[in-house]
């Protein structure tokens, strides 16, 4: 097998350790997702480097770190849309191919052709198609479904609109529908918050949370460290080795960011010192 001819360098120290205990009445429920060892390179430069990682059914699991820390290489490679160099990946306890009915995916919206000339409504709909088949087409019952996923995000008046015509918020919000009419149990999503408007960012939110009381597990790519706390009950600090994964309230430090980061970080929440005469 060939190895990245760059090794990123020794580990940081596992400063997850302290989210262990919090963490152990989850050990004897199978893992939403379970990571072991995922190794992944571009070029022979490494992306991820010896990955371990854990997501516990029912989280909301924000996933963080600085631009190249590979975390929507870490979702492409859980998702089988990029082939590791070593590692083990399983959701619910099987490799994706077998469970791949139960997951959603949600992209950054902008790798996706906008230009096709399909409706919101057609879009959203097109979440069904893996549950139906090819062979078959949606009926009543997806229509009726895919309207409930537009009213969940605020939607259903523009169904009809062509998805090309749609600001950058709206087409985001469609693709969140596309991806709840799927009913998962493990959805999938890469910086949904990117360039959202307001209205935009707090239909996503109620959507994580609502997710989350129906006992959903929800992993998103995140940029934004002040809403962290916010958004989401779980995170995962990443740079391009694992740094911290765990509840909030336990990894989600000044140590760790800055073990994450670099230490010139701001970090939230954290008194910065004013400069002398101030």
């Amino acid at each position: 097998m060939t190895q990245p001819a760059t090794d990123p360098g020794p580990s940081p120290s596992r400063i997850a350790s302290a989210a262990a205990s919090a963490d152990r009445d989850d050990a004897a429920v199978v893992p939403a997702v379970s990571v072991t060892g995922l190794t992944v390179a571009y070029r022979e430069q490494p992306v991820l480097w010896d990955v371990d990682l854990d997501i516990p059914q029912g989280a909301v699991m924000g996933v963080v770190g600085p631009n190249g820390a590979g975390k929507t290489t870490l979702i492409r490679a859980v998702l089988g849309l990029v082939k590791p160099l070593a590692g083990r990946v399983e959701i619910l306890g099987q490799p994706y191919q077998r469970v791949r009915g139960s997951v959603a995916y949600v992209p950054q919206r902008g790798s996706v052709d906008w230009d096709f000339p399909s409706s919101v409504l057609d879009v959203t709909m097109m979440g069904r198609y893996g549950l139906l088949g090819w062979l078959r087409r949606p009926g009543r019952h997806e229509r009726a479904r895919a309207l409930e996923a537009l009213d969940q995000v605020g939607m259903t008046a523009l169904a009809d609109r062509q998805i090309g015509q749609l600001s950058g918020g709206q087409q985001q919000r469609v693709f969140l529908a596309r991806a709840l009419v799927q009913d998962a149990q493990v959805y999938f999503m890469d910086e949904p918050f990117a360039a959202v408007d307001a209205p935009t960012e707090r239909a996503i939110v109620d959507v994580l949370h609502r997710l989350r009381e129906d006992g959903r597990t929800v992993v998103v790519v995140h940029h934004d460290l002040q809403t962290v706390q916010e958004y989401f009950d779980h995170v995962t600090l990443l740079n391009v080795r694992l740094v911290a994964a765990g509840r909030v309230e336990n990894v989600f430090t000044a140590r760790a960011l800055r073990a994450a980061y670099g230490g010139h970080l701001a970090v939230p929440g954290e008194e910065r010192p004013r400069p002398p005469g101030m």
